[in-house]
């Protein structure tokens, strides 16, 4: 049986694009190795990927039982959440919309001996 246990960040405001970018960074990754990889990324997403990894990590261990040493990322994903849109104003009465993307951040962990 294939234990996989996961966490979900919803609304973030990151773009989807720019979360991207992080999780092919991590995905097969152990789990101290991809917080080494998210602590020194010089990136604004990755601080709201980390706490989502550490959430899934923290549900492996309380939740399952399973030892957070043993645990890579099965799978780490961003989708779109809603657009938050906004209007610039710009010369002779017109405007730009500008388009606030968020994100719904998701990681899975499994432990290292079922991959």
């Amino acid at each position: 049986m294939q234990t996989r246990v996961r966490a979900t960040a919803k609304y973030v405001r990151v773009s989807p694009s720019k979360v991207r970018q992080l999780t092919r960074l991590i995905v097969g990754q152990p789990i101290h190795e991809a917080q080494r990889i998210l602590l020194f990324a010089d990136k604004g997403a990755a601080q709201p990927l980390l706490k989502v990894m550490n959430s899934a990590v923290a549900n492996a261990e309380n939740n399952d039982d399973l030892d957070p040493d043993e645990l890579i990322v099965a799978e780490a994903f961003a989708d779109d959440g809603p657009t938050l849109k906004r209007y610039q104003p710009r010369a002779l009465g017109r405007a730009y919309q500008i388009r606030k993307r968020t994100s719904h951040i998701t990681v899975v962990v499994t432990p290292a001996e079922e991959n």
